[in-house]
Protein backbone atom coordinates (compact mmCIF):
# COMPACT_ATOMS: atom_id res chain seq x y z
CA UNK A 1 0.00 0.00 0.00
CA UNK A 2 2.46 2.38 0.75
CA UNK A 3 4.53 1.55 -2.22
CA UNK A 4 2.08 2.84 -4.12
CA UNK A 5 1.61 6.40 -2.05
CA UNK A 6 4.94 6.56 -2.75
CA UNK A 7 4.69 6.24 -6.89
CA UNK A 8 1.95 8.75 -6.81
CA UNK A 9 3.90 11.36 -4.86
CA UNK A 10 7.00 10.88 -6.96
CA UNK A 11 4.90 10.80 -9.85
CA UNK A 12 3.36 14.21 -8.56
CA UNK A 13 7.26 15.80 -8.07
CA UNK A 14 7.67 15.36 -11.82
CA UNK A 15 4.53 16.93 -12.72
CA UNK A 16 5.73 19.82 -11.04
CA UNK A 17 9.28 19.56 -11.97
CA UNK A 18 8.04 19.96 -15.63
CA UNK A 19 5.73 22.45 -15.05
CA UNK A 20 8.56 24.24 -13.52
CA UNK A 21 11.10 23.75 -16.86
CA UNK A 22 8.06 24.52 -18.79
CA UNK A 23 7.04 27.88 -17.26
CA UNK A 24 10.92 28.85 -17.15
CA UNK A 25 11.04 28.42 -20.70
CA UNK A 26 7.82 30.36 -21.18
CA UNK A 27 9.40 33.17 -19.30
CA UNK A 28 12.75 33.43 -21.54
CA UNK A 29 9.94 33.78 -24.62
CA UNK A 30 7.62 36.67 -22.81
CA UNK A 31 7.91 39.25 -24.61
CA UNK A 32 7.07 42.23 -21.92
CA UNK A 33 8.50 41.93 -18.17
CA UNK A 34 5.29 41.91 -16.41
CA UNK A 35 4.88 38.51 -18.45
CA UNK A 36 8.36 37.16 -17.68
CA UNK A 37 7.65 38.00 -14.18
CA UNK A 38 4.50 35.87 -14.02
CA UNK A 39 5.61 32.72 -15.67
CA UNK A 40 8.66 33.25 -13.04
CA UNK A 41 5.93 33.29 -10.61
CA UNK A 42 4.55 30.12 -11.40
CA UNK A 43 7.62 28.48 -12.06
CA UNK A 44 8.92 29.26 -8.77
CA UNK A 45 5.61 27.95 -7.26
CA UNK A 46 5.92 24.76 -9.27
CA UNK A 47 9.41 24.44 -7.48
CA UNK A 48 7.69 25.08 -3.98
CA UNK A 49 5.15 22.72 -4.72
CA UNK A 50 7.71 19.83 -5.70
CA UNK A 51 9.76 20.61 -2.58
CA UNK A 52 6.67 20.25 -0.85
CA UNK A 53 6.01 16.60 -2.52
CA UNK A 54 9.55 15.48 -2.20
CA UNK A 55 9.21 16.32 1.84
CA UNK A 56 6.13 14.23 1.89
CA UNK A 57 7.70 11.34 -0.17
CA UNK A 58 10.74 11.05 2.29
CA UNK A 59 8.31 10.91 5.59
CA UNK A 60 6.18 8.32 3.95
CA UNK A 61 8.97 6.37 3.24
CA UNK A 62 11.17 6.83 6.04
CA UNK A 63 6.97 5.57 7.70
CA UNK A 64 8.59 7.41 10.89
CA UNK A 65 5.14 7.26 13.23
CA UNK A 66 3.59 10.85 14.06
CA UNK A 67 5.74 11.77 11.12
CA UNK A 68 3.91 9.87 8.84
CA UNK A 69 0.48 10.66 10.23
CA UNK A 70 1.60 14.47 9.89
CA UNK A 71 2.59 14.79 6.35
CA UNK A 72 -0.25 14.16 5.36
CA UNK A 73 -2.47 16.80 6.69
CA UNK A 74 0.05 19.66 6.49
CA UNK A 75 -1.22 21.96 4.26
CA UNK A 76 0.76 22.28 0.28
CA UNK A 77 2.10 26.02 -0.81
CA UNK A 78 -1.18 27.51 -1.63
CA UNK A 79 -1.36 28.31 -5.58
CA UNK A 80 -1.34 32.17 -5.75
CA UNK A 81 -4.20 34.21 -8.05
CA UNK A 82 -2.35 36.65 -11.25
CA UNK A 83 -2.93 39.39 -12.12
CA UNK A 84 -1.96 38.87 -15.72
CA UNK A 85 -1.12 42.37 -17.52
CA UNK A 86 -2.25 42.71 -21.35
CA UNK A 87 0.45 41.28 -23.57
CA UNK A 88 1.76 43.05 -26.74
CA UNK A 89 -0.07 41.73 -29.35
CA UNK A 90 2.74 40.43 -31.16
CA UNK A 91 2.93 37.80 -27.85
CA UNK A 92 -1.24 36.95 -27.80
CA UNK A 93 -0.14 33.72 -29.95
CA UNK A 94 2.63 32.71 -27.16
CA UNK A 95 -0.02 33.34 -24.36
CA UNK A 96 -2.65 31.70 -25.65
CA UNK A 97 -0.19 28.76 -26.24
CA UNK A 98 1.69 28.67 -22.86
CA UNK A 99 -2.04 28.78 -21.10
CA UNK A 100 -3.35 26.09 -23.34
CA UNK A 101 -0.31 24.26 -22.21
CA UNK A 102 -0.67 24.89 -18.90
CA UNK A 103 -4.49 23.99 -18.85
CA UNK A 104 -4.13 20.47 -20.29
CA UNK A 105 -1.47 20.01 -17.45
CA UNK A 106 -3.54 21.23 -14.81
CA UNK A 107 -5.95 18.98 -16.34
CA UNK A 108 -3.62 15.48 -16.38
CA UNK A 109 -2.98 16.81 -12.77
CA UNK A 110 -6.32 16.71 -11.41
CA UNK A 111 -7.30 13.41 -13.28
CA UNK A 112 -3.63 11.74 -11.98
CA UNK A 113 -4.85 12.97 -8.60
CA UNK A 114 -8.42 11.51 -8.51
CA UNK A 115 -6.86 8.31 -10.00
CA UNK A 116 -4.30 8.43 -6.64
CA UNK A 117 -7.19 9.35 -4.28
CA UNK A 118 -9.30 6.25 -5.97
CA UNK A 119 -6.35 3.70 -5.66
CA UNK A 120 -5.63 4.58 -1.76
CA UNK A 121 -6.72 2.91 1.06
CA UNK A 122 -5.11 4.99 3.59
CA UNK A 123 -7.77 8.21 4.57
CA UNK A 124 -4.84 10.56 5.36
CA UNK A 125 -3.86 10.14 1.41
CA UNK A 126 -7.55 10.33 0.01
CA UNK A 127 -7.77 14.03 1.91
CA UNK A 128 -4.21 15.12 0.95
CA UNK A 129 -5.25 14.23 -2.61
CA UNK A 130 -8.15 16.26 -2.27
CA UNK A 131 -6.39 19.14 -1.33
CA UNK A 132 -4.35 18.61 -4.16
CA UNK A 133 -7.37 18.50 -6.42
CA UNK A 134 -8.03 22.16 -5.49
CA UNK A 135 -4.96 23.20 -5.76
CA UNK A 136 -5.19 22.17 -9.39
CA UNK A 137 -8.35 23.95 -10.07
CA UNK A 138 -7.19 27.15 -8.47
CA UNK A 139 -4.42 27.28 -11.60
CA UNK A 140 -7.13 25.23 -14.37
CA UNK A 141 -9.39 28.35 -13.73
CA UNK A 142 -6.81 30.84 -13.79
CA UNK A 143 -5.30 29.85 -16.61
CA UNK A 144 -8.71 29.35 -18.60
CA UNK A 145 -9.80 32.42 -18.07
CA UNK A 146 -6.68 33.88 -19.09
CA UNK A 147 -6.45 31.72 -21.91
CA UNK A 148 -10.32 32.89 -23.23
CA UNK A 149 -8.85 36.55 -22.96
CA UNK A 150 -5.70 36.11 -25.39
CA UNK A 151 -8.30 33.53 -27.80
CA UNK A 152 -10.79 36.83 -28.19
CA UNK A 153 -7.91 39.03 -28.37
CA UNK A 154 -6.40 36.56 -31.47
CA UNK A 155 -9.29 36.65 -32.63
CA UNK A 156 -9.65 40.02 -33.11
CA UNK A 157 -6.42 40.25 -34.71
CA UNK A 158 -7.46 38.27 -37.62
CA UNK A 159 -10.45 39.70 -38.45
CA UNK A 160 -13.16 37.05 -36.95
CA UNK A 161 -14.62 39.55 -34.72
CA UNK A 162 -17.41 40.35 -33.90
CA UNK A 163 -18.48 36.49 -35.99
Amino acid sequence: MIKEELDAIKQAILNEVEGFEFYQMAAKQAGTEESKEAFMALAKEELEHAEYLKDLFNKVKDNQGEDFELAFVSEPPSPNIYQWSKMDKQYTSLGMSVFGIGIQMEKDSIEFYKEAKKNTKLEQAEKLYDLLIKWEFVHLNQFTEQYNVYKEEWWAEQGFAPY
